[in-house]
């Protein structure tokens, strides 16, 4: 059954990345005077920033920060390689502590050529390795499945169920993050979705949308309405396994990014109350 429509914004959060050529600043401004009521942070935006005054003007304008996106990537050839990326992944829980967002979301990463049972154990690892930062921090971590199309390089985990059996190892700090793009096309999709909510791990929600034909495999996710995912029925999933977070919007887009990204916003939320 599809979720009712959407009748305002106070569950929509835009992530940086979506409005990329905006800096930090002119995405706070603009969010804030559209209505919309979250944001996740990507740490590009947070680069030559004080992280703890950005944090706290991002919330004095009214915006909730949702997420810090992101950390991960933590397959590698060799130990310093492995300890490199954990090194970083505790940067990024302290980046988060320090601008106040309460989850990571981890895109979790692959090596071209290593078997990928081998990479998903090194993200397990990995996670175990940061969990105790994680706990002194106070930051969640969220497991992102990604398509795929990306199990090459970006990410071994593909699956939610795969997302699913690595949280379930962990504590209440490890979760899921359901990307509709990446995992609108798996038939076990509405049986993980409640299996996530029943252990308590469905941390993040994001939508965008398919494009049919899509012309790169990375930055040309359309939006909600504009492709095939049924984001309705999905959202309808994810709210009957008690998710009541908010719907990100989350689109890598060349097409978008070259056009007024005011005119874009106003279209992400004509797509979201229609489609989301």
């Amino acid at each position: 059954m599809n979720a009712p429509a959407l009748t305002d914004l106070s569950r929509c959060c835009i992530h940086t990345i979506t409005t990329k050529p905006w800096s930090l600043e002119e995405a706070c401004e603009h969010y804030v005077r559209a209505g919309v009521a979250g944001i996740t942070v990507w740490r590009e935006a947070l680069v030559g920033h004080d992280v703890p005054a950005a944090g706290r003007r991002l919330r004095e304008a009214g915006l909730k920060i949702v997420s810090l996106a992101r950390g991960g990537f933590f397959p590698a050839t060799d130990a310093a390689g492995r300890q490199k990326a954990i090194d970083d992944n505790r940067r990024c829980l302290d980046e988060a502590a320090a601008l106040g967002a309460p989850v990571v979301v981890l895109v979790c990463g692959a090596v071209p050529g290593q078997p990928l049972a081998e990479s998903r154990r090194q993200i397990a690892d990995g996670i175990a390795a940061l969990l105790p930062h994680a706990h002194a921090t106070g930051v969640k971590l969220a497991i992102e499945p990604l398509h795929p199309m990306y199990a090459d390089a970006r990410s071994a985990i593909n699956t939610l169920k795969q997302a699913n059996d690595i949280a379930a190892q962990f504590d209440a700090f490890v979760g899921v993050a359901v990307d509709t793009f990446h995992v609108w096309w798996d038939d076990q999709l509405e049986t993980e979705i409640a299996r996530c909510g029943k252990l308590g791990k469905l941390f993040a929600f994001h939508v965008s949308d398919w494009r049919t034909p899509t012309t790169d495999m990375l930055n040309d996710r359309g939006l909600m309405g504009e492709g095939c995912i049924p984001l309705r029925q999905i959202r309808g999933w994810v709210e009957a396994a008690g998710f009541r977070g908010f719907n990100e919007v989350e689109i890598f887009s060349n097409r978008y990014w070259e056009t007024d990204q005011a005119d874009f916003l106003s279209k992400i939320k004509t797509a979201y109350l229609s489609h989301t």
